[in-house]
């Protein structure tokens, strides 16, 4: 019978134990994007540039970034839109069909020093919000780091990403996710 009353004990002072430690939950660490440290939250500032309300797009760019004032400009979606590159799933890599795209619009660029150049992120549904802005961020910038490369002076360009918040296909399959697993250039011209 002791031994009965000395598990019930024990085991009565596991669980209290356990109530008064609590188990707890401990947020999920989320990766910070570049800019959104200390409190900041996407869309307090200036960083959405006059873009569409309702949709919070992060502004990005790894170390020195374009910092000009996006209502200076007026956008020329169509002039680039045949360049638009493709990303595969989970992927951040500009792929060698697409180096043509990008060689086009450093060709441009060079043509019209003026012109600036603005390049979205974006990608499919599938994910956390926040992973696919971290990822539609990551393409952007790749595309960035593609163009400099090419010769083209990074400080003309400016990177946002949407993440999975803009698709251009509605569909729930392949298809449409690889439509939207993309990176569009946009033409700024000074007004």
């Amino acid at each position: 019978m002791k031994i009965t009353k000395l598990s019930h004990l024990f085991l009565a002072g596991v669980i209290l134990a356990s109530a008064a430690s609590g188990c707890r939950k401990h947020p999920t660490p989320l990766t910070k994007l570049p800019g959104y440290g200390a409190g900041k939250v996407p869309g307090e500032d200036d960083a959405s540039g006059g873009f569409k309300p309702g949709v919070t797009p992060i502004a990005t760019g790894g170390g020195d970034t374009a910092d000009f004032n996006l209502d200076n400009f007026i956008q020329d979606r169509e002039a680039l839109a045949a360049q638009t590159v493709h990303f595969e799933f989970d992927s951040s890599v500009v792929k060698a069909s697409e180096s043509p795209k990008v060689e086009a619009v450093a060709s441009a660029l060079k043509s019209d020093p003026a012109a600036k150049l603005l390049i979205e992120g974006h990608c499919d549904e599938r994910g956390t919000e926040e992973y696919n802005r971290a990822l539609g961020e990551r393409r952007a910038l790749a595309l960035r780091e593609r163009l400099a490369t090419s010769g083209i002076d990074p400080m003309r360009i400016r990177t946002v990403s949407y993440g999975e918040d803009k698709p251009v296909a509605t569909g729930h399959d392949e298809s449409a996710w690889k439509q939207n697993r993309r990176g569009v250039f946009v033409l700024l011209h000074p007004k």
